[in-house]
């Protein structure tokens, strides 16, 4: 079986969207396709067919969510020391083209938000500083062509 790595956090965010979708999504599911059906003809009833498609759409994510949630390997980044990049680590870069600063926590691939700075794992801009430390220069391939960072500082916790 394929372990995930994943931090506390991100496991807690995953097991809080579970018990969304069984406690409160599923039932209201359930809900509209009860009334959709109480309107007759199930052959023309756009209600009914995006119910329907609503519960397929939250089954396959419950689904998801248990098998991915059972092979969670849980990683405490503050456990971690090192100079170097690896899993957990927060990673402060500098872009060298424009001088944009920009921090990243290196996290599992079911966590990631780049949005909120948690980068996956498995990107392209991780694996390039993966084992990396401070000072060093990575160029990472771009649609817009290469990129090149900085790391600017390496921390845990």
């Amino acid at each position: 079986m394929q372990k995930f790595p994943m931090t506390g956090r991100g496991l807690q965010r995953l097991e809080d969207e579970l018990r969304k979708l069984k406690s409160e999504e599923r039932p209201a599911v359930i809900r509209a396709i009860a009334e959709a059906r109480s309107h007759g003809d199930l052959s023309e009833n756009a209600e009914y067919d995006a119910a329907r498609d609503r519960q397929s759409f939250v089954e396959g994510r419950i689904g998801e969510l248990e098998e991915v949630i059972s092979a969670v390997e849980v990683i405490d980044p503050s456990s971690l020391s090192g100079d170097h990049v690896q899993f957990g680590a927060q990673v402060k870069l500098v872009d060298e083209e424009t001088d944009k600063e920009a921090t990243y926590q290196i996290v599992g691939v079911y966590e990631a938000d780049i949005k909120s700075g948690l980068l996956s794992v498995s990107a392209p801009l991780a694996r390039s500083l993966i084992g990396k430390r401070k000072g060093d220069t990575v160029s990472v391939p771009a649609p817009g062509g290469d990129r090149t960072y900085e790391i600017l500082n390496v921390s845990f916790g």
